[in-house]
């Protein structure tokens, strides 16, 4: 989708823009105590680069849910942000489901990673049952996770983040992993894979924010969103001048 001239059309799009791309940010409310409202700031940003237009909508809990959605973003909380918004995530249980199914791009973070999963047993012994888009299970432990983290991937290439979570996330035989961990730790203390893959879905224990340091996994989420929703996907000239600095900078940070 191209235009010949600039300004706003009736459908309020922007005439030179390739078409609008809307993301969606799961329970921002509840669920963004490390900075990951910065992981939709990336994708509002990139997504004009690229030559579309962004339009970044929030879901919290009572909210209805917003139709013609391209793209999801959620983010990660305590055990109690997760009490909090449990019972609304499984009323949109069906919906997201079909999404994921259908091939939306999904970043889901640490907690949202986690109840995206089958269930999240507290290390309480609390089970808070989770929507199963993932087919993984999470235990809460005594053990922290935390500290600076690299991950080998075979699709983003080296993936640099931060952890710090107490569930240790088990992966089933229907996701993969995102990766192995080259540094830190990852899902658990004792398999060395971080993050989980399905679909078009990207899940990950890595906070930082996690995308401003990996353009690569923003740019595979916009462009899946695109070609979704318009059959294709025509790059524009990102600026990644920050993402190779913020880059080098956290290889040089210890654990």
């Amino acid at each position: 989708m191209t235009a010949e001239s600039t300004g706003i059309g009736p459908d309020g799009v922007e005439q030179n823009s390739k078409g609008t791309i809307r993301v969606l940010q799961l329970y921002p409310r509840d669920m963004n105590i490390y900075g990951d409202w910065g992981n939709a700031l990336v994708l509002k940003q990139r997504i004009s680069w690229h030559g579309y237009t962004p339009e970044l909508l929030e879901y919290n809990v009572g909210d209805e849910f917003p139709a013609d959605v391209d793209l999801i973003v959620g983010g990660g909380g305590q055990d109690s942000g997760q009490l909090v918004i449990k019972d609304d995530l499984q009323s949109q249980a069906g919906v997201l489901t079909k999404l994921a199914e259908d091939g939306a791009p999904m970043l889901v973070i640490c907690g949202l990673y986690q109840l995206f999963g089958r269930f999240f047993k507290t290390r309480l012994g609390s089970v808070i049952p989770g929507i199963g888009v993932l087919d993984v299970e999470t235990h809460g432990t005594d053990e922290r996770l935390i500290g600076n983290v690299r991950v080998a991937t075979e699709e983003f290439g080296e993936v640099l983040g931060y952890e710090n979570h107490s569930g240790q996330t088990t992966l089933g035989a229907g996701v993969r992993p995102l990766g192995t961990t080259a540094k830190g730790t990852g899902n658990n203390s004792s398999d060395g894979h971080e993050g989980a893959r399905y679909k078009n879905v990207v899940a990950s224990y890595l906070h930082g924010s996690l995308l401003p340091k990996n353009p690569a996994i923003a740019d595979f989420l916009i462009r899946t969103a695109a070609e979704r929703k318009y059959g294709t996907f025509t790059a524009g000239a990102p600026d990644d001048r920050y993402a190779v600095l913020a880059r080098e900078h956290a290889t040089r940070r210890p654990r």
